[in-house]
């Protein structure tokens, strides 16, 4: 065992700050050289000293609540408290201070061990504002924040990331994030984890989440996410995810790509006219010329006897012939030049220059039309032409419903009328009716996938009708089959 010289002079050499009170008194006994330097006194001038006279003024620091923080030391063995000491020259000196009963041979002392945690404090301080306003901005980040392991599953979660995913961050701990996207994204995050270099340049990519609501269901989600590689040593080792929802700007896109082919289809559309305006041009001279000749075969046989077979047939070859002549004068009548500009027309005419196409088709699929027109105009401003294709789209979409069931009766109706300030029309069948589709969603597929459809579609009829200002529904018929209504808005003057 060292000797008690020895003894002394180590414990002068500890650099931490210690006084010695007598157990019951109080008093200071012994002061070490660090604590004598840290408060600017004197052995001597430390031994008289009370609370008051080196403690700081403040209410918390009283000397009776020193005096018993020392007792409780005494009587317990040891008690810490936060003691702001003040030095000879008036510094205040915020310490943590520990009290602890220590028997002597001359009787119980307590010994006070402090240190100075004013910098630790201010520290503390500057840690818990900067925890707070980085909760604060976390809070109301756009952009959620999650750390994934290797395998996919969630190690770290901000409150922003909760909100996107309708998760309580603390819920999203340990499970798999993969268990929130859609199976196409699944495979393209699995390949994230796996290519994304330790200490790499971030990649971006894109996720779709499906992500039901309360209710269990609802659309899903598109996210952008950037992601990196952290490793914050003994804390967090895996792969950054910062996401935002990007949900409105890939719907943004979907349209703009619905555009083109909407734009790709008018010019086949406007391309088709042409042809189909060249084709009634050179084929209605061919014709002329035949009935011409039909007409003078007639005219020399006119008394030749035996001659009636052969009037006959010359006869019906006449009929066909104008028959060839009205469905080139309707299809030059319908098939126009697309114009920017609408015009005002009466969308009863519409309809009815859509009739004779839908016959011909309802008649090669053995269906019947009925047609109800309404006898009050429906004056409309609108493009005659796509107005048109609408129609003909939802009388043809009804005619092929019925053909598809050549053993049960059907009718196929198409009516106008006037509702309110609105123009309608409607086509009604009895077909199988609508299918398992949520409301509104059966307009929003693209272009039809029968191969002898013209191409417009009910998501380009939808289109169609609200670039129009109008309206387009459809909802089952009674007692059974499908009705589609369209209404476009009456010119002001005639609403």
């Amino acid at each position: 065992m060292p000797a008690t010289a020895d003894l002394a002079r180590l414990f002068e050499a500890i650099d931490g700050c210690v006084l010695v009170h007598d157990a019951a008194t109080k008093d200071i006994l012994w002061a070490n050289p660090a604590a004598r330097t840290a408060l600017g006194f004197t052995l001597d001038e430390l031994k008289p000293l009370k609370a008051p006279d080196m403690s700081s003024n403040a209410a918390q620091y009283a000397r009776h609540i020193g005096v018993a923080w020392l007792q409780r030391a005494a009587d317990l063995g040891r008690s810490r408290i936060e003691w702001c000491y003040r030095s000879k020259n008036g510094t205040d000196i915020l310490s943590e201070a520990l009290a602890v009963r220590v028997e002597l041979s001359v009787g119980p002392v307590v010994m006070v061990q402090f240190r100075d945690i004013a910098e630790e404090k201010a520290t503390r301080r500057d840690l818990t504002r900067t925890e707070a306003r980085l909760q604060a901005f976390l809070r109301n980040l756009d952009e959620g924040i999650v750390v994934l392991d290797d395998a996919g599953r969630v190690l770290f979660a901000g409150e922003s990331a909760g909100i996107l995913l309708d998760r309580d961050p603390e819920d999203l701990l340990g499970t798999d994030f993969t268990d929130f996207l859609a199976e196409d994204s699944t495979a393209v995050l699995r390949g994230v984890l796996r290519e994304t270099p330790r200490g790499g340049r971030p990649t971006d990519a894109r996720y779709r989440l499906a992500v039901p609501d309360e209710a269990g269901g609802g659309p899903d989600r598109w996210f952008a996410a950037r992601c990196q590689y952290i490793d914050i040593e003994n804390d967090l080792r895996g792969l950054l995810l910062l996401f935002h929802d990007i949900t409105d700007t890939v719907h943004t896109e979907e349209e703009h790509r619905r555009d083109a082919q909407y734009l790709n289809h008018l010019a086949r559309y406007n391309a088709m006219g042409d042809m189909a305006m060249a084709i009634a041009h050179e084929v209605s001279q061919p014709i002329a010329a035949a009935h011409n000749f039909v007409a003078g075969a007639v005219g020399r046989i006119e008394h030749t006897e035996g001659a009636a077979p052969l009037r006959w047939g010359l006869d019906h070859a006449a009929r066909q012939l104008e028959r060839a002549t009205t469905i080139l004068s309707s299809l030059r009548a319908y098939v126009v030049r697309l114009e920017d500009a609408k015009r005002s027309v009466d969308l009863n005419d519409v309809v009815t220059d859509c009739a004779y196409f839908v016959d011909v088709r309802a008649k090669a699929h053995r269906v019947a039309v009925r047609w109800e027109h309404t006898g009050t105009p429906l004056p409309v401003s609108c493009e005659k032409v796509l107005i048109g294709q609408v129609v003909m789209n939802l009388a043809f979409n009804a005619l092929e419903e019925l053909a598809r069931r050549p053993d049960e009766p059907g009718e196929v109706t198409i009516a106008t009328r006037r509702r309110g300030d609105r123009a309608e029309v409607e086509v009604r069948d009895t077909g199988g009716g609508l299918p398992d589709t949520a409301d509104g969603r059966i307009f929003d597929g693209a272009f039809t996938s029968k191969g002898n459809g013209h191409g417009i579609g009910l998501a380009l009829s939808h289109r169609i009708i609200t670039r129009h200002g109008g309206d387009i529904e459809a909802f089952p018929n009674t007692p059974r089959g499908t009705v589609f209504r369209f209404g476009l808005p009456l010119r002001p003057a005639d609403a």
